[in-house]
């Protein structure tokens, strides 16, 4: 397992806690729909998910108003206290993604990954990612990915073929959470793949 302490997000500067809830909560008082992700996961028809990379849990909880079965998981502990603060009757785990050995120990309908986590792990482990999710699937499971696509960056072909790697096979792809079409020059993509090896 690659260090941690090359995690991008980890050595970032971007806001933690209580001031990456503040960014939402402005959106949402201009009217702004901050429940995109939740609303397409609910479309797909799965009864539990793992967020993973769940932050401070703004996904896994309105999930979990919505009637799912929910757990997050995150490496960034000042973000899971934030989300222990708002759902404390929520499963918070926090490990790595990408750790090889992660056993949450139950599986799930559904991995989410919104917010970008696929360009925040540390770089070299995407594909073990994609293996740990697909470790916390039931089958056939659901991987859903939304993440920005930046020159130099993870792309959607070598997404695909990590993807398939780890046992995956698209299923449908949008530019946007709200299923806008998917374009070759588009900077952002939402991905769902199927988990269902034969039996």
């Amino acid at each position: 397992m690659k260090d941690a302490a090359d995690n991008p997000w980890l050595i970032g500067d971007g806001a933690r806690g209580d001031n990456y809830d503040r960014r939402f909560d402005a959106l949402a008082s201009t009217g702004h729909d901050v429940h995109g992700e939740a609303g397409f996961v609910m479309s797909l028809g799965v009864g539990s998910v793992l967020d993973a990379g769940c932050g401070t849990g703004r996904v896994a909880i309105e999930l979990a108003r919505r009637g799912l079965d929910v757990a997050g998981i995150d490496l960034d502990a000042s973000m899971l206290d934030r989300a222990r603060q708002k759902a404390p009757q929520l499963s918070w785990d926090c490990a790595d993604l990408s750790d090889r050995h992660l056993d949450l120990g139950r599986q799930f309908d559904a991995v989410v990954m919104a917010g970008n986590v696929m360009i925040f792990v540390t770089p070299g482990t995407e594909g073990a990612v994609l293996a740990s999710a697909v470790r916390h699937l039931r089958r056939p499971g659901l991987v859903i990915a939304g993440f920005s696509l930046r020159r130099g960056g993870l792309g959607v072909a070598q997404y695909d073929r990590l993807a398939t790697e780890a046992g995956l096979h698209l299923v449908e792809r949008w530019s946007t959470w709200d299923r806008s079409p998917f374009g070759s020059d588009d900077t952002y993509a939402v991905s769902v793949h199927r988990y269902d090896p034969e039996p």
